[in-house]
């Protein structure tokens, strides 16, 4: 018998890059909060699912740090997705890596995945629960 491998396994790589990103902004500014954090991811899934319709983009109003998580978030999710980068910004191709791009549903479900475990370590932590536990890893 085959067993399916755990969500948090089949997408450990994309997993990863996004909460570098995240762990990132947090570094920079360490008044960061989760609830920002979950503001920012949240943003993002609007914005990716509107795109899986066809729709154009929601307006997201974000406060400063916010927006600051959504833009380096953004960039990693879209790197996954198989964006072209802006040149100059350091981040090859994911065919020159030997990656295959994901879906947008697969972002999708990558960004509520950690926004349960902001859900799970805010909890458990406080205000920077999840920003705590994830930075450990870093």
């Amino acid at each position: 018998m085959e067993l399916t491998p755990r969500f948090e396994d089949r997408y450990f790589n994309v997993l990863q890059n996004i909460e570098h990103a995240i762990v990132g902004v947090f570094r920079d500014h360490d008044e960061l909060t989760d609830y920002q954090v979950d503001n920012a991811l949240a943003g993002l899934i609007c914005v990716y699912q509107a795109r899986s319709r066809n729709q154009p983009a929601p307006r997201i109003a974000l406060k400063p740090l916010e927006q600051e998580v959504f833009e380096a978030v953004k960039f990693m999710c879209d790197w996954w997705l198989g964006e072209p980068q802006l040149p100059g910004e350091g981040m090859p191709e994911l065919q020159g890596l030997g990656l295959s791009p994901k879906t947008l549903d697969e972002i999708v479900a990558c960004l509520k995945r950690i926004r349960k475990s902001i859900s799970l370590w805010n909890k458990q932590g406080g205000r920077q629960g999840y920003l705590a536990f994830v930075s450990s890893f870093f």
